[in-house]
């Protein structure tokens, strides 16, 4: 099915172009990454598709029984009213009665559940009711009566995700999905989640992200808005590269051309008499043409990180049995380390466990109830925070570089004043002269870790640093990092940021218990999957009660007792199971007509898959549930 066309949009703000003159089309299934710099307008095209922007040029059309539900990077919520609310939004009997249940559920009255779960029976909104119960507790949304303005950025976005996956649960099955960024805030486990819950829901899906095993996992395909136009690229980020890189090759072999035709259509312009011949005037039209093509500058421009960073002597830092505690939570207990010159460490944990308590106390801005912290004298650390930066809104970005230092040195020698710095850092110079509060989240990021840099720091401290960074700059930023010599200490939740810079972990594990792990994030998580499935098997086994008696040993049985609500759900999965079958029998034979028409058997094929998608879905719930019963 035919969702959208587009057709020549152009999108200008100010007199710079976002994009101009760019087509595409999106089908039914189809799943594409859009990937651009910031500020190129990804974003903005992605509301222009919601609707709630319009271009300035082109023609734009959407099937009407398509809904386009747009999840942003900054989402919009009733700010005096709870979570519950928010997310049960839409005026609807069925989205009422969860709503409804929820709340009852929450309040722990039994007169309100009674009542509630009879509403649901009337209704049959179990099964939609299920997915609820799925979508909040992965996301880790348990205090639905807290009121929405109470909450931090991370459970803003966590709330604002599952609103978005309920909505498209709840509406019929043609929406297509556009996300901004899901994936931050969200820890690896949701991330995972996220990426087979995309999969296994069969959407349609435009997603701009900048974690690339996310991309990969989801999307089939590749959109990058550059220089005004889109290209399209089919397969993985590997494959965009590869693809991309011949594409710069060949343009500029092209453009290499086109300067030597211009420099001979340059001494022949100069020769011209003025008064020129209808042959000269279409060869003179020519040369503005080779001209502005000769003109052209597609290099790939990329973020230069060559900067100076002050000697790291033999001590670098040594952490001998610290220990740190808030009230009765421990954060580290006897926690030992030696930090040695070149390590690359990766931090991960679940939030609250004591990862940024860890960072002040090396740093010096928390101090240990025990335990000492030692330094070498020469390290100078340099701290890219989630806070971001300290600005006042109305400086411009060359007066706030100017607040720090007039030039910075370079690895190489000599040095670059403010404003050439910044060039390097991607602000050209029309850019240096806006003012901080009107730059991009990931402009702003950029700025930051330029004002880091500069003091040559040895000793680099990134705390989620790829929030809010385009996929370019970030693999000019993983190139500067690999090629880094001082130490590196690395909290971040994206995979493959991970996997290409550390060596190590410290892991987390809460309670105050810090592991060494010995391999990288992605072998980390394997080795925790195996972990788990060991655990599945070994409570699955039964288990024996041991006695001294001559009574035969018995078995000990564990199970929980299904609820109210687990039984009519196992009742309602039997019936569904039951006229699944059916339909798909009658399908079945339908297929075995020789003379229905082409379209109708496709339909039919369509049907029976997404049938036993269903089947095997409710089967494996049904056999979960029976366990209990």
């Amino acid at each position: 099915m035919h969702y959208i066309s587009a057709e020549g949009l152009t999108k200008s703000f100010g007199v710079t172009p976002l994009f101009q003159n760019i087509s595409f089309n999106i089908n039914e299934g189809d799943k594409i990454a859009l990937i651009a710099r910031n500020g190129v307008g990804k974003s903005t095209l992605l509301r222009i598709l919601a609707g709630s922007e319009t271009v300035d040029e082109g023609k734009l059309w959407i099937n009407k029984e398509v809904t386009v539900a747009l999840f942003e990077q900054d989402p919009k919520f009733d700010e005096a009213k709870t979570v519950l609310e928010n997310i049960f939004h839409t005026a609807h009997p069925v989205m009422d009665a969860i709503r409804q249940y929820e709340d009852a559920e929450e309040s722990n009255d039994g007169h309100l559940i009674a009542a509630a779960i009879t509403r649901m029976d009337e209704l049959g909104a179990w099964n939609f009711e299920a997915k609820v119960k799925q979508i909040l507790g992965k996301l880790n949304i348990h205090h639905l009566q807290n009121i929405v303005s109470e909450l931090s950025g991370g459970q803003r976005k966590r709330v604002a995700l599952a609103k978005t996956l309920i909505d498209i649960g709840f509406e019929h099955k043609h929406t297509l999905l556009m996300m901004d960024e899901p994936t931050n805030h969200l820890d690896v486990e949701m991330i995972e989640w996220l990426e087979h819950y995309l999969n296994q829901e069969n959407v349609t899906l435009l997603l701009v992200t900048h974690d690339r095993y996310f991309l990969d996992a989801v999307c089939s395909e590749i959109w990058e808005l550059e220089r005004s136009n889109m290209y399209v690229y089919k397969g993985d980020y590997e494959n965009y590269i590869e693809k991309k890189a011949a594409r710069l090759e060949s343009e500029n072999a092209s453009i290499d051309k086109a300067k030597n035709e211009y420099r001979k259509e340059l001494e022949w312009m100069r020769k011209q008499p003025k008064a020129r011949t209808t042959k000269s005037k279409s060869r003179q039209d020519n040369f503005y043409e080779v001209e502005a093509k000769a003109k052209q500058k597609i290099a790939d421009a990329q973020m230069q990180l060559g900067v100076k960073m002050s000697r790291l002597g033999g001590k670098v830092a040594e952490l001998k049995k610290v220990y740190k505690s808030y009230g009765d939570k421990p954060i580290l207990k006897g926690f030992d380390y030696t930090f040695s010159k070149g390590e690359r460490i990766g931090i991960i944990g679940k939030n609250g466990v004591g990862k940024s308590t860890f960072l002040n106390i090396l740093q010096g801005l928390e101090q240990p109830d025990s335990g000492k912290v030692n330094l070498g004298d020469t390290v100078i650390f340099g701290n890219f925070s989630q806070l971001g930066l300290v600005i006042k809104d109305n400086l411009r970005v060359i007066e706030y570089v100017k607040t720090f230092a007039e030039s910075f040195p370079l690895a190489k020698g000599g040095s670059l004043s403010a404003a050439q710095f910044l060039e390097l850092f991607l602000f050209p110079p029309e850019k240096q002269y806006t003012y901080l509060n009107s730059l991009s989240g990931g402009e702003k990021k950029r700025l930051q870790l330029l004002t880091i840099l500069f003091r040559n720091p040895n000793f680099l401290i990134l705390d989620e640093p790829t929030n809010d960074l385009d996929l370019p700059t970030l693999a000019v930023l993983e190139n500067f990092l690999s090629e880094y010599q001082g130490c590196l200490l690395i909290v971040s939740h994206d995979r493959y940021f991970m996997d290409r810079l550390v060596d190590h972990l410290f892991v987390f594990e809460g309670d105050g218990v810090v592991r060494d792990f010995p391999g990288n994030y992605t072998q980390y998580r394997l080795e925790e999957k195996q972990n788990e499935a060991k655990k599945v098997v070994a409570e699955a086994k039964p288990v024996i009660q041991q006695s001294n008696s001559n009574q035969p040993p018995m078995r000990v049985d564990s199970k929980r007792k299904p609820s109210y609500k687990e039984k009519r759900e196992f009742e309602m999965l039997e019936k569904e199971l039951a006229a699944l079958e059916a339909e798909k029998q009658q399908l079945e034979q339908q297929l075995g007509n020789a003379d229905a028409p082409y379209d109708q058997i496709t339909l039919w094929s369509n049907r029976i898959g997404d049938i036993a998608n269903e089947i095997n879905a409710k089967e494996m719930r049904w056999l979960e549930l029976s366990e209990m019963m």
